[in-house]
């Protein structure tokens, strides 16, 4: 189905891999589509829980592949037709979704691990808000999501001078849930990953959109998103679970119903 994603789904986890290594993962038009239509497909299919989307070989993804940039190219319609879909798809998504930093996140590739939820780093893993060595400016989402990570002074400071951020370095600023050495990579990952898609997925739905929408909302419209979340959350197989769990006095073990 995908040529420049490989898509798995192993205990109720979706992995999306970015597959063109030796680009460093960079990103096409079909990339972006493929991408798109991977976290879409996770999105819906009620198997999936959680969703790691991470790079194959030693780069998580080196943003634009500039090879397939023309003199002429019109920036802004590249953005409306190709990554504006695909970061609109991760930000509707109900469900966590990791970004797995296994290398390199540069450019674009950065902006994609800003939009996801988590972001787990490879001890080798590193950040660059490449666009200023080229001219332009951090898109896809950049800047919408970096300064509600870290704030508007270090948010500036990162775009425009534009300098490698290592794995520890950004751990400090907060851009990482966690840093993982290499030998623990692959089992590490895949703990955290299951240890989402074992938690109560609709909860985490509703925690994901009130989040969101709190940043646009006053006290007032947050509070009345919280009784209508709370309600939905009140009604699943899951809250009953942790509440009989919890009289029980035993781990509950949810569904994601």
């Amino acid at each position: 189905m995908f040529e420049t994603v490989k898509y798995e789904v192993n205990k109720q986890v979706a992995w999306i891999t970015l597959n063109r290594p030796e680009k460093l993962n960079a990103f096409t038009e079909q990339l972006n589509k493929e991408l798109q239509h991977a976290v879409k497909q996770a999105n819906r299919d009620t198997a999936v829980r959680c969703l790691v989307i991470t790079g194959e070989g030693r780069a998580f993804c080196s943003g634009e592949d500039l090879s397939g940039v023309k003199e002429d190219m019109d920036h802004g319609d590249v953005l409306r037709r190709r990554y504006n879909p695909m970061v609109m798809e991760l930000h509707k998504c109900e469900k966590p979704v990791i970004a797995a930093v296994n290398g390199v996140a540069a450019g674009a590739g950065m902006s994609l691990a800003l939009a996801c939820d988590f972001r787990l780093l490879s001890e080798k893993a590193s950040f660059i808000e490449a666009f200023i060595h080229v001219g332009l400016v951090p898109d896809a989402g950049n800047l919408y999501y970096l300064p509600k990570l870290i704030g508007h002074a270090k948010s500036l400071e990162l775009a425009v001078l534009g300098e490698k951020i290592s794995a520890q370095t950004a751990q400090e600023l907060g851009l990482a849930t966690k840093v993982i050495p290499l030998d623990r990579w692959t089992e590490e990952v895949t703990v955290f990953a299951e240890k989402l898609a074992a938690m109560p997925t609709i909860a985490i739905g509703l925690i994901k959109k009130n989040l969101k929408a709190s940043w646009g909302h006053s006290l007032e419209e947050s509070l009345e998103m919280d009784a209508q979340a709370q309600r939905i959350a009140g009604l699943t197989a899951d809250h009953k679970e942790g509440v009989q769990a919890f009289i029980e006095k035993r781990k509950p073990v949810f569904t994601g119903k």
